[in-house]
Order: C-alpha cells, then structure tokens, then sequence
C-alpha cells in the first residue's frame, strides 16, 4: 500500500506560480511511475503530467507544455509539480497518482494504482 500526499495549493493570480509536492510513503517509491491529473468542476479528470521511475522519461499534455515542470526526487519519495504563467483554466483540483511499473516509462492512462486526496489550485484572473 501506498499514501501519497499533496501540498502546496492555493489561490494565485493569472501569470503567478505555484509548486505541489506529493510526499509517498513506503520504501519502494522508485519502481512506481507518478503522476499529475487534475479535475476542474463539471469536467473529467485529465492527465497533466507524468514521469518515470528514474525520472527520465517525462510528458506533459499538451495546455501546460512549457509552463509546468514534473519532476521527482527518489531519495526524498516526493514527486513535485512547478506550474508557471498560471492561467484561470488551470484552476481544479490537483491530483498525484502512482502506478507500479518494470519498465522506466511515464504512463499517459488513468490506470494508476493508488491516489492521493487532491489538493485546490485556484487562480484568479
């Protein structure tokens, strides 16, 4: 079993920046692949960002390319999200997953074994 953890949420301005950690617990945070998904209200929750197990394979959908950065530290179980140049639309509910994987890939799916409870980005116009 896996916790995961989010912090780091709150209420920005249009263009400010934000980062989320999700502190894991457990001691095998290295073979799990993680992943960032959001969820605004009245719509489904999407895949923001995801990377792998050593952190070298990495994917962002295509609304944040070049404003988000996912990265992770496996020393420290933290897997963290910087969002710059926030714009209204990123306001939702932020989520971090992990999915047990073999391989060393970022996962682009839903199916993600274990979630963390969400933390609220909010960013005013």
């Amino acid at each position: 079993q896996v916790q995961l953890v989010e912090s780091g949420g709150g209420l920005v301005q249009a263009g400010g920046s934000l980062r989320l950690s999700c502190a894991t617990s457990g001691r095998t945070f290295s073979s799990y692949a993680m992943g960032w998904f959001r969820q605004a209200p009245g719509k489904e929750r999407e895949l923001v960002a995801a990377i792998s197990r050593s952190g070298g394979n990495i994917l962002y959908a295509d609304s944040v390319k070049g404003r988000f950065t996912i990265s992770r530290d496996n020393a420290k179980n933290t897997v963290y999200l910087q969002m710059n140049s926030l714009k209204p639309e990123d306001t939702a509910v932020y989520y971090c997953a992990a999915k047990s994987a073999k391989s060393d890939f970022a996962f682009a799916t839903m199916t993600y074994d274990y979630w963390g409870q969400g933390t609220q980005v909010t960013v005013s116009s």
